[in-house]
């Protein structure tokens, strides 16, 4: 693609005005039915940035079972998805639970879709023209446009299990759910299964069809059989839904608030600073390093995170710390896009292309390499939004928009760009550069070093974990978002802002709990505070009441502290732990059956998840040695590693195969071949560390504390990622493969 010098003038000209007007568009935003649209102002931040509304319920039955409780607070969590994915329900005392909404404001919506009754039901298709009576209802579906027959809904039922048998016709194990319903519902599901026998009866949860059995037989008896589930894990799943949606819990409203930001102001101010600063940073390195070439990946780098912005914005979605870990490694995955294919550029000019060609060939040869690693995570981001839940679903979300922003900017309007400025006049070589002659480094003579540094990295996370939970510290410090804690809700006589908390009375906390894991927030039009900490001792609790009193004037009553403690369970349940391990692992399977198909050997996919491994080991030690509060943020970075590693291992791989194309087997001299894809692509590998790390490290520097506990393992992660793509990963496959080839391989 060339243009003439006027029309590359002119071309380029638009583009930095396109930029400006969307950047402006991102300061200011444009007013649309009295709301703000496309600021970054009106960005939805989560709790932890902004604030929002927090319910309290107080349950009215008496002595509810563990299950009836872990059940209320997944379908409470589902009641409110519509408003935001980042929810937390937790259970406070023995009779409370408080659901905290992000970025909400709207009390009275929100509280008028928590108090919908249960959404399960079991139908089937209405006949043309049928309409309800006594018994049963006909119901119109407002998400597929059709009328079905209600024959049971959540009232109906009384409970659900997941249960494996053996089937009596073939002798193999079939994972069924198991169905008890109440005198009423018993009736009700006679008439069902009378009356569609060898038809199928649909389940419908939120208005969706999660299940569809084929009525095999009249059951009678209340006790049904639902069969045909592919696994355990996928008839707990029904099982659990159907519980969800008959809520047998008798709620009550308890309170009712607008909340604070728990990180407070300073948080989401020096965040935005730091991500300046940082963007700052890589842009005025990849000038230094890539002359004018470095012009088309800063304006690209610029135009991409004004898109992330207007997406975010637009699509209303809601920012949270793990969103914004997302965030930082699509960033690092848009320059990583930049730098492969300028450093292709420079290798080209080397090898004597003209400066076009070199543009051409270098774009081209990039290509496979982003496309790949790019590709692979995005196929992780969206296994991880359809089965994670939480934060799990936040990190996904902002990774697979920035993946898809960053290879447009990088694929389309880099490419533009480098075209425009060779069509200004930017035609010699000295614009550009030429890559450096280097001498092919043994990196495989000392593989034995590489591995065994490793392994001692990893097995001293492994002895701390055994000795922390040798002294009984637990291997890892969990916070209250996992483990749970006590509440304490202070009154003080004088208003106090989330800012004033964090850096004035969280400290003083610190030093009597001997814990970091501290969690803040302020009731909005009042001096109350609720503080979160883990499980405080008796003597801890009056230490805290007497800090409170004697150093920031906790208000008295009739002579009493006005002071509520309480013990507060996780937000972190069951099912979101299950969700986040199941996401990851299917993410894991899935990239390995990518790479597999991509590189047509399953050994790049085998050496692959074993670096990620390396990886996220290292990261996980860290955290056991550090003591590091191991909360949702901690899903977040353990991630974004995940992320990280294969997107770095996929350019080894990418030079390897090219490298490896058009010899045949027993030409190849393995260790030649992967010494120099290593070394090939070294200036890659540590250019992408360094602006990635830049990022992190802007955000650790000038971050508040629980910003920096953030962004600390992400540095740790980032290290280990560059370490194992020049060490680990190539040595790995090496190690896998050196049979295949000729004899100068062995």
């Amino acid at each position: 693609m060339k243009f003439s010098k006027g029309k590359s003038i002119a071309f380029f000209i638009c583009t930095i005005i396109l930029v400006v007007a969307l950047g402006l568009l991102t300061i200011f935003g444009v007013d649309v039915k009295g709301m703000k649209k496309g600021s970054a102002k009106g960005i939805i931040l989560g709790l932890d940035l902004k604030g929002g509304v927090s319910f309290t319920y107080k349950i009215k039955d008496e002595n509810p079972t563990g299950q009836q409780i872990e059940d209320t607070k997944q379908q409470l969590r589902d009641r409110v998805s519509t408003f935001s994915k980042d929810v937390d329900v937790y259970q406070e005392g023995d009779d409370k639970l408080t659901v905290d909404i992000p970025g909400v404001y709207d009390a009275q919506s929100v509280a008028e879709e928590l108090s919908k009754p249960g959404s399960i039901r079991f139908v089937t298709m209405a006949d043309a023209g049928a309409t309800s009576d006594e018994t049963y209802e006909i119901y119109a579906n407002p998400k597929d446009g059709q009328s079905y027959k209600v024959w049971v809904d959540g009232d109906d039922i009384s409970n659900a299990t997941a249960n494996a048998q053996t089937s009596q016709e073939k002798g193999t194990t079939e994972y069924v759910v198991s169905l008890t319903l109440n005198e009423e519902g018993r009736t009700k599901f006679a008439d069902a299964t009378s009356q569609n026998l060898n038809k199928p009866i649909y389940i419908l949860y939120n208005d969706e069809i999660i299940s569809a059995p084929t009525v095999q037989a009249v059951i009678s008896d209340g006790n049904a059989v639902i069969n045909g589930q592919a696994s355990m894990e996928e008839a707990e799943k029904l099982a659990s839904t159907i519980r969800i949606g008959t809520l047998k819990l008798d709620l009550e409203q308890y309170s009712s608030k607008v909340v604070s930001a728990r990180l407070g102001n300073d948080a989401i101010k020096t965040s935005l600073i730091a991500a300046a600063i940082g963007i700052a940073i890589v842009i005025i390195f990849m000038l230094f390093m890539y002359r004018v070439s470095g012009i088309a990946s800063g304006i690209a780098l610029v135009l991409y995170t004004i898109l992330e912005l207007l997406v975010l914005n637009g699509f209303d979605l809601t920012l949270t710390l793990p969103g914004i870990a997302g965030i930082i490694l699509s960033i690092g995955m848009a320059v990583d896009a930049n730098v492969i294919i300028y450093a292709r550029i420079k290798e080209e000019l080397k090898a004597g292309r003209p400066v076009d060609v070199a543009i051409k060939t270098g774009f081209k040869k990039a290509t496979s390499a982003i496309v790949d690693g790019n590709v692979t995570t995005f196929i992780a981001s969206l296994v991880l939004m359809k089965f994670g839940s939480g934060p799990v679903q936040g990190f996904a979300i902002t990774l697979a928009i920035g993946i898809v922003l960053s290879m447009f900017t990088a694929m389309v309007v880099s490419r533009f760009l480098a075209n425009c400025l060779y069509g200004m006049g930017f035609q010699d070589k000295k614009y550009y550069g030429i890559a450096k002659e280097r001498n092919t480094i043994d990196f495989l003579s000392k593989k034995a070093i590489w591995l065994a540094i490793s392994a001692v990295v990893i097995c001293a996370g492994f002895v701390a974990m055994g000795i922390n939970a040798g002294n009984k510290k637990g291997a890892f410090n969990y916070s209250i978002e996992f483990v749970g804690g006590t509440t304490t809700t202070v009154d003080f006589e004088k208003e106090y802002t989330i800012d004033d908390f964090n850096n004035t009375i969280k400290p003083e906390i610190e030093k009597i709990i001997n814990s970091s894991d501290i969690q803040g927030q302020k009731e909005t039009g009042s001096n109350k505070y609720v503080i979160k900490t883990r499980t405080l001792t008796e003597d801890e609790q009056v230490q805290l009441r007497d800090l409170m009193i004697n150093n920031f004037s906790g208000k008295l009553q009739e002579g009493e502290t006005n002071f509520e403690s309480s013990s507060v369970s996780s937000t972190f349940g069951k099912q979101m732990k299950k969700d986040a391990v199941i996401a990851v692992v299917l993410a894991t399977l899935c990239m390995l059956v990518y790479i597999t198909i991509r590189f047509r050997n399953v050994k790049f996919a085998g050496s692959a998840v074993l670096a990620l491994i390396h990886d996220v080991l290292v990261v996980i030690g860290f955290y056991a040695i550090s003591r590091l509060s191991v909360g949702t943020t901690f899903i977040a970075c353990v991630l974004t590693i995940v992320g990280y590693s294969i997107n770095a291992t996929i350019v080894i791989f990418d030079r390897i195969r090219e490298n490896l194309a058009d010899k045949r087997d027993d030409q190849v001299d393995l260790k030649d071949v992967v010494n120099a894809s290593i070394t090939q692509t070294l200036t890659r590998s540590i250019y992408t560390s360094f602006t990635t790390f830049v990022t992190i490290a802007a955000l650790f520097i000038l971050g508040v504390a629980s910003v920096r506990e953030f962004a600390l393992p992400i540095i740790v992660g980032i290290i280990a990622g560059g370490y194992s793509s020049v060490f680990v990963t190539g040595t790995l496959w090496y190690m896998m493969s050196k049979n295949k080839y000729g004899k100068k391989s062995k």
